[in-house]
């Protein structure tokens, strides 16, 4: 054989080595020149099609749990099969499955007592105390009190001795609710109390206008984390108590800095009667392109979205909330994103995760249990990129919450500087007001140390209504922003560094 021949073998060899699959995994990064062919899979009428097949009457409004939504999983999880991904959920399948429960309270027979110097007070929860959330212990729980209340803060709660106390919190209920009341929620609960009871300034009447005469079922995520549980008690149903204990709420709501103040001798005791109705289960579906580099496709980026909605509201009329865009969008921005990287030369160098969660419209339950039940390793997850209705408003804006957080933000200006032809503009978060990044799925990534960017068109008169339908969508305006969010998912996915917090981001929401 010629060495001209073995030349031209050899050639030959290196271009079909560059297309099959077992040579390909083993390059630095898939090749750059085909990242617009790849990109090239998303279209107008494939996000038109995947939204009018999500946002079907069939799917019932993809209620937690429904026939609808294991419909709307089984879907996606075929997407995902279809382009090749590798399944990425429990035991080798494309779901994850956490349980739920449908629990009924008792309302006689639940109270929060107070205690002080012989005088006590009841709050019956048919008449002046309410269930807010938590874990309901299968006995009752109590302890010393703390007082809690003020200008409160994440970072005053964290100086606070609360762990095994009850935590007596005030608000004013005739104000705002205050902008960090999530954190705030949240740094109390992290401090591990027995509980936690909010004073309520209602008046009485008001208040209990607020009790139904029995408590609906609810349903709820069994992730048996020990949350303290929280419940709103009426003030004056235990005014004789804080009198003789001496606390003067008015002074406590009034201070201009967090109070925090044992109140020597009170114990409080909370008993909660439930009973188990049901237990069933919810799916996230989960799908993962490999990276195309050896070292790093152990680290992962992850696109996000909700697939769930609201389900079916009672009506003469129509009756069935498809969510067209809140949020069939992010899915099937999620699936059109997983064709995309699924394509030759379309992958970077570490690995995509494709996860669309169930829950989210009932408080971010799965993205909750993934963030607590990862089935690849947590700290190896350096980004998430969620999806949570994209389809309407602007045709050449779309919101990208949390730029000011991460480095992530400054990776977004680049990538969109970098592609003017898709004539999209990424712009900062126009209602810090509302904390939109404490409300979606990418908050439980965040809380959890993954820096994330949230994609939101922002709210319409259909939301959360009957008429979020899918010939409202502008697929082409959001064929034009999932092939930005490819670019920076390649972007993300290929460069040298993970992402990095702003520290200051950092000790507000993770620390």
């Amino acid at each position: 054989m010629t060495v001209r021949m073995l030349v031209i073998l050899a050639t030959l060899a290196l271009a079909v080595g560059l297309w099959a699959p077992g040579a390909l995994a083993a390059q630095a990064a898939d090749p750059p020149g085909l990242a617009a062919s790849a990109a090239s899979t998303i279209t107008p009428s494939d996000v038109a099609r995947r939204i009018g097949i999500l946002a079907h009457d069939s799917m019932l409004g993809r209620d937690t749990p429904s026939r609808g939504l294991e419909l709307t999983a089984r879907y996606v999880a075929d997407q995902f099969r279809r382009f090749g991904l590798r399944p990425g959920g429990e035991n080798g399948a494309w779901l994850q499955r956490y349980p739920i429960t449908r629990r009924r309270l008792h309302l006689a027979g639940s109270q929060v007592v107070l205690r002080v110097g012989g005088v006590s007070a009841t709050a019956p929860f048919d008449r002046a105390a309410r269930f807010v959330s938590g874990d309901v212990p299968l006995a009752a729980v109590g302890g010393p009190v703390v007082l809690v209340g003020g200008a409160v803060t994440p970072e005053a709660v964290a100086s606070m001795k609360l762990r095994d106390k009850v935590v007596l919190y005030v608000h004013d209920y005739s104000w705002p609710i205050p902008p960090n009341a999530t954190q705030v929620a949240r740094a109390i609960r992290l401090s591990q109390p027995k509980a936690i009871v909010a004073l309520s300034n209602l008046d009485a009447a008001a208040f209990a206008a607020r009790i139904p005469s029995a408590a609906p079922d609810r349903y709820g995520m069994d992730l048996r984390l020990n949350a303290p549980p929280s419940v709103e008690v009426s003030e004056a149903a235990v005014a004789a108590v804080l009198r003789t204990a001496k606390v003067n709420l008015a002074e406590v709501r009034k201070a201009p800095g967090a109070v925090a103040r044992e109140l020597p001798g009170m114990t409080a005791e909370l008993t909660l009667k439930e009973t188990v109705v049901d237990s069933l289960s919810a799916p996230n579906t989960i799908g993962i392109v490999e990276g195309s580099d050896p070292e790093l496709r152990g680290e992962y980026l992850v696109f996000s979205a909700h697939m769930d909605h609201i389900g079916v509201t009672p009506s003469p009329f129509d009756s069935i909330n498809n969510g067209a865009d809140d949020n069939a969008s992010g899915t099937a921005g999620v699936v059109e994103l997983a064709e995309a990287f699924s394509r030759p030369g379309g992958r970077s160098r570490r690995s995509v995760i494709f996860l669309t969660v169930s829950g989210e419209e009932k408080g971010l339950w799965g993205s909750r249990y993934f963030s607590e039940h990862p089935t690849v390793p947590l700290e190896q997850i350096v980004a998430d990129i969620n999806l949570d209705m994209l389809g309407r408003n602007w045709a050449d804006t779309i919101v990208a919450i949390g730029k000011e957080h991460s480095d992530l933000g400054a990776t977004l200006e680049r990538v969109n500087a970098a592609h003017p032809e898709l004539r999209m503009v990424a712009i900062d978060d126009r209602w810090p007001e509302e904390r939109f990044y404490f409300r979606s799925d990418h908050y439980n990534f965040a809380r959890k140390g993954v820096p994330a960017l949230f994609f939101f068109n922002g709210v319409h008169p259909d939301y959360h209504r009957v008429t979020d339908s899918a010939e409202k969508i502008d697929s082409e305006k959001e064929s034009r922003i999932l092939k930005l969010l490819y670019y920076l998912g390649r972007e993300i996915g290929s460069a040298p560094r993970r992402p990095a917090w702003n520290a200051e981001s950092r000790a507000e929401i993770v620390e």
